[in-house]
């Protein structure tokens, strides 16, 4: 296979290590990729995406202050969510369920939720992945739906 070329990025060690279809592994080290602010206090640090060679699969780590949260939504694909540090509230199709770390959810397409930081002081953080590089989030609030690359600045249409 032909070799794939994987632009330098600030976090991004590409390999010279390749696949059998010629995708070079990658590594991501999180805390020297720039985070991109969400709003609401949270912030996104997007690591695999099509823009690292995945063609399977789109994950990130998104840090959530004291008391903030992300609007209702839902996603056109699977969603898990693994919560790294603190502890949270999931609402998931109307049901709250306190989360904290080490635990992991698992969210089928369709299924409306978000996850609400009930702490006062402390930050939250999860380690998210969507089963699907094409993965959109439609706020229900607005009926916006946007590409979950594109809110994070990865989509191979930005600068690849």
């Amino acid at each position: 296979m032909a070799d794939i070329t994987i632009a330098a990025a600030p976090g991004r060690i590409v390999t010279d290590s390749a696949g059998d279809d010629g995708r070079p592994a990658v590594i991501l080290r999180s805390n020297d990729i720039p985070a991109r602010q969400r709003g609401g206090g949270a912030s996104t640090v997007p690591l695999v995406s099509q823009q690292v060679g995945s063609r399977q699969f789109l994950n990130g780590i998104t840090v959530f202050g004291p008391g903030s949260a992300i609007a209702e939504h839902v996603h056109n694909c699977d969603e898990s969510v693994l919560v790294i540090r603190g502890s949270a509230v999931a609402h998931i199709d109307g049901v709250e369920y306190s989360v904290a770390a080490g635990d992991n959810t698992f969210i089928p397409a369709g299924i409306r939720h978000y996850f609400h930081n009930t702490s006062a002081t402390e930050e939250m953080h999860i380690f998210w992945t969507y089963a699907s590089v094409d993965a959109t989030r439609t706020v229900l609030a607005t009926g916006v739906t946007t590409r979950i690359d594109e809110e994070h600045g990865t989509s191979v249409a930005t600068v690849r």
